[in-house]
């Protein structure tokens, strides 16, 4: 654990210290949001420390690909099986993390961080609690039954957070049919990110190893159930067949074993990169970008797409048709292979539409989902705390934040 010095602004104003706790840093749109609040909030403002637990196998590390610079601190028995033995002693580390680094806000992100991270800050008598729901677990996860515990324990904890923040609408107001929270704990904060510099679209195919002239379709993401790649793959084999020529790329990796006789039915034409740190890349390469999930918070994937100028194909679920205007910058689907599919030979056969809704989706993408907007948002929240609790006057200061 590094030490802390607890610094003051310039101004005289006490710099809040903000503890964030993630169950993983695998590589997706939580670990992306919480790398760019770290780095984009003002430091004359804010000191950062980072708790996370390790990545599982087959997953990829955000922080070694993308965010070695963080300061971090990586809690052995914080993962995201439930373990009560090793839950247990996470709750109490956390505690003695938070009474060394004395944050004035723990703030936790993903469902397992969420509930361990929130019960340590009860315990160590932290001030403010915040919660990101970066997606829920109401559907498509777990039996009726767990579910219903899943709800219940949500109910509990949401009683001790002061703040409680959903990446969309929908996301918010799944939560609160569900009985979580009051609307009043409620913020919007949608995510926000950046893209690198990509190479142009003949230099990503080369590099790889995609044919030069040929439709590609794109998934970038985590290859596991709630993703459903079967149907991914399923919706492959249908638009194959009304578009030979059509090519499929998958960046990611996960559990999910793929069927043989549909990997074989799709041969060279289904490239599966595993994760790779220059996501730009497969988006330059790619004519379209499909998702195929049966449950979704806001997907940082398809902010991602429209920042490179790219339609999307996907199913109509959580907050993504906050991030995809159906029929504008992309085509929405129920969870049906066979609509996915009807809607993915339509793009990849008219050439005029996709470039006509990519560059409405890149114009839409980043005036709404930007770093910068990320950033405002967070500190606007954390400046209301801040000013609520009497930590920071209402001043030229505060109103600067807002």
């Amino acid at each position: 654990m590094s030490t802390t010095t607890h610094r003051s602004t310039g101004s005289g104003i006490p710099r809040l210290r903000v503890m964030r706790v993630i169950t993983r840093m695998n590589v997706g749109g939580p670990a992306v949001q919480v790398s760019a609040l770290m780095r984009g909030l003002d430091p004359e403002r804010f000191d950062h420390l980072l708790i996370t637990g390790q990545v599982g196998s087959g997953e990829a590390d955000y922080l070694d690909q993308q965010a070695a610079d963080l300061p971090v601190h990586r809690l052995e028995w914080l993962g995201r099986a439930v373990r009560p033995t090793d839950d247990v002693r996470c709750v109490v580390e956390l505690a003695r993390a938070m009474r060394r680094f004395r944050p004035h806000i723990v703030h936790t992100h993903t469902a397992k961080a969420g509930a361990l991270g929130r019960a340590a800050a009860v315990m160590a008598r932290v001030p403010s609690r915040v919660h990101t729901f970066h997606g829920h677990l109401l559907h498509g996860y777990f039996s009726p039954a767990k579910t219903r515990v899943v709800v219940q324990a949500e109910r509990s904890l949401a009683a001790f957070s002061d703040r409680l923040v959903a990446v969309g609408s929908r996301v918010r107001d799944d939560l609160l049919a569900a009985g979580i929270g009051k609307v009043k704990q409620y913020t919007v904060v949608p995510p926000g990110t950046r893209l690198a510099g990509a190479p142009e679209t003949s230099e990503a195919r080369r590099l790889l190893g995609l044919p030069q002239d040929c439709p590609v379709v794109a998934y970038v993401g985590r290859i596991t159930g709630i993703k459903r790649p079967d149907r991914f793959l399923a919706v492959a084999c249908e638009v194959r067949r009304a578009v030979p020529a059509a090519h499929f790329v998958v960046c990611g990796e996960g559990d999910f074993e793929p069927d043989p006789e549909v990997v074989a039915e799709l041969g060279d034409s289904l490239h599966r990169l595993g994760w790779r740190a220059d996501v730009e890349t497969v988006y330059a390469a790619a004519d379209l970008v499909l998702l195929t999930s049966d449950n979704e918070g806001m997907p940082v994937s398809l902010i991602e797409a429209g920042l490179a100028g790219l339609p999307v194909v996907a199913t109509n679920v959580g907050s993504v048709a906050e991030v995809v205007q159906d029929g504008t910058t992309g085509l929405l689907a129920q969870p049906s292979s066979t609509e996915l599919a009807r809607h993915t030979v339509t793009l990849l056969r008219d050439g005029q539409l996709r470039q006509e809704m990519g560059a409405r989706a890149r114009t839409f993408t980043a005036r709404h989902f930007g770093e910068e907007r990320l950033v405002a948002d967070t500190q606007a929240l954390y400046t209301s705390i801040a000013v609520a609790r009497q930590w920071w006057t209402a001043s030229p200061f505060e109103r600067s934040a807002l």
